[in-house]
């Protein structure tokens, strides 16, 4: 028998409808690429939003097209969120900082016939417009006055958006429609897409604003430091519509300085971003004197992209800043997993807790998970076993788009991630490494992950890598790559002796190598890839 519930498609248009009309004077703080502070709300991006969506259908758009964006986390971008979404369109982030070759397969791949750019990235569109052949509308995402000469035949945003009445009805559809498109990055071959739909993104945005989520609410002022093209912001413009909650949008330049900025300006208490950006953050504030910490109103960090370095926890834990440690990918939309404490944790010592938030979290409701070893046996969940990460859930993918690979989820739904990790009897995830990164010595696994957390532990060190190397009796053995902080000059043996009372003394490195600076990725994540191919004849000591 089934039940007598309306049944109301889960749109993203519906997430704006209702900021609209129950926050509409929630701010949204945006630095521009022009070089001011606009100071928006719901209601003014909700008008703008339908205005834009009235103008992409006169230029053809049509339901299921993509539309691709180059542009940073601005007020324009936020509304194409919306715009290009509540049209029935897939939105079609591309990431600017990846190499010119990724960006035109990426934007030719996706089938894009209208690209929408930030003025900052207006010489690099001139000089990819030859290689797309199907892009034939180019819009400026600004105003009349900063038009860019070098992108010929432009279209100006604003003028588009200023041309419209606004008075547009979002249409209905099934809400198992594409809404977004996103492509993977750090993988090996070319990028591929994840095509998100509406209902997954709405499901997505009750887990960010949940108590068990990453408890966004309309008390919340939030540091979107993540960009609008890495895997939609990780949900939080979705969820900030669903919940009011106040958005600050750093623009074109998202440096420490600006983060820091803005947050004390505008009483952020909640942040989202890679290690990377808060590596750089804690850099910035040891350099620079004369700093009001007092005035930093956060209280909640995410950090995810990569493992949180147990140094970077423990440092927001005496500024009074939870972390909350999450895992996730494209592939998942991206929360999986959530590092709150529970309430048993809480009579715990810093130190104990700090314990429990360098694992990754626990798997929110929606999120199934597993661990299997080689020939997809299940294996238990006692916390020491590690083996293949698989998931599964109503936000996980069952495909990329346009594959020409074979199956990308079993028989049972489960994705392999691609992670070695151990999961806990409580439910507590805990990465060992990528199945790639791995150092097999002797037949037993090292984990880079927690060999670099633990190098990062020493006052000394900025940043640190673990890489293999082949060695000719243990197959592979660590090399231990690292960036010191200015003004420093430790010894190997120093750090060398710091790990040795952190790790088994099997794990300890062959051999430590100061760098002045590590490879990353457009999304922050060490490139060991390239460590890999530039130490590949290195050869350790006594090998």
């Amino acid at each position: 028998m089934m039940g007598l519930m309306q049944d109301r498609p889960l749109l993203i248009s519906g997430l704006l409808d209702y900021a609209e009309r129950y926050h509409g004077d929630a701010e949204i703080v945006s630095r521009t690429c022009e070089g001011t502070v606009l100071r928006g709300n719901y209601r003014m991006l909700a008008d703008r939003a339908r205005r834009m969506a009235q103008a992409l259908q006169r230029l053809g758009v049509k339901a299921g097209d993509r539309v691709a964006t180059l542009a940073w986390n601005t007020h324009r971008h936020m509304e194409l969120y919306f715009a290009v979404s509540g049209l029935g369109a897939v939105l079609h982030t591309v990431n600017p900082r990846l190499f010119q070759d990724q960006i035109a397969y990426i934007v030719d791949h996706g089938g894009c016939n209208v690209l929408l750019f930030d003025i900052s990235f207006a010489d690099l569109v001139a000089g990819l417009r030859p290689r797309l052949p199907q892009v034939t509308t180019f819009v400026a995402m600004t105003d009349a006055d900063h038009m860019p000469a070098s992108v010929e035949g432009a279209l100006c945003y604003d003028a588009l958006v200023a041309a419209e009445d606004g008075r547009f009805a979002w249409p209905q559809f099934d809400e198992r429609s594409a809404s977004s498109l996103c492509y993977t990055s750090g993988t090996t071959g070319n990028p591929k897409g994840v095509l998100y739909t509406h209902r997954s993104t709405v499901l997505h945005s009750f887990v960010v604003c949940q108590a068990d989520g990453l408890q966004l609410s309309s008390k919340d002022s939030t540091l979107l430091v993540v960009p609008l093209f890495h895997v939609n912001a990780w949900g939080v413009p979705y969820a900030s519509a669903m919940c009011g909650a106040k958005l600050v949008l750093p623009g074109p330049a998202p440096d420490p300085k600006t983060l820091f900025d803005l947050a004390v300006a505008e009483g952020c208490t909640f942040s989202l971003g890679v290690p990377t950006v808060w590596l750089g953050w804690f850099k910035y504030l040891d350099e620079t004197a004369g700093l009001d910490l007092a005035a930093l109103k956060l209280n909640r960090v995410v950090i995810g992209g990569s493992a949180a370095p147990r140094y970077v926890i423990e440092r927001f834990q005496k500024q009074g800043v939870f972390v909350i440690h999450a895992w996730g990918m494209s592939e998942t939309s991206p929360l999986a997993t959530v590092g709150n404490l529970l309430p048993r944790h809480a009579g715990l010592s810093p130190t104990e807790q700090v314990d429990v938030q360098v694992k990754q979290g626990r798997a929110i409701f929606g999120v199934e998970l597993r661990i299997v070893d080689d020939q997809g046996n299940e294996l238990p969940h006692d916390g020491t076993v590690a083996g293949d990460l698989q998931v599964r859930g109503p936000w996980v993918t069952a495909g990329y788009f346009r594959s020409e690979g074979g199956a990308v989820v079993g028989p049972d739904g489960w994705f392999s991630t691609g992670d070695v990790a151990k999961v806990f009897p409580d439910g507590f995830l805990q990465l060992t490494d990528r199945s790639k990164d791995v150092i097999k010595s002797g037949g037993e696994w090292i984990s880079s992950i927690d060999l670099e957390n633990a190098a990062m532990a020493h006052p000394a060190v900025q940043e640190a890598a673990v890489i293999g190397v082949a060695h000719p009796k243990w197959q592979e053995r660590p090399l231990l790559l690292v960036v010191r902080k200015p003004g420093t000059d430790p010894r190997p043996e120093d750090i060398l002796a710091a790990l040795a009372e952190r790790v088994a003394k099997w794990w300890l490195p062959d051999e430590v190598v100061f760098v002045e600076e590590l490879p990353h990725t457009a999304t922050g994540k060490l490139q060991k890839v390239k460590l890999r191919e530039q130490f590949r004849n290195h050869v350790l000591p006594g090998a």
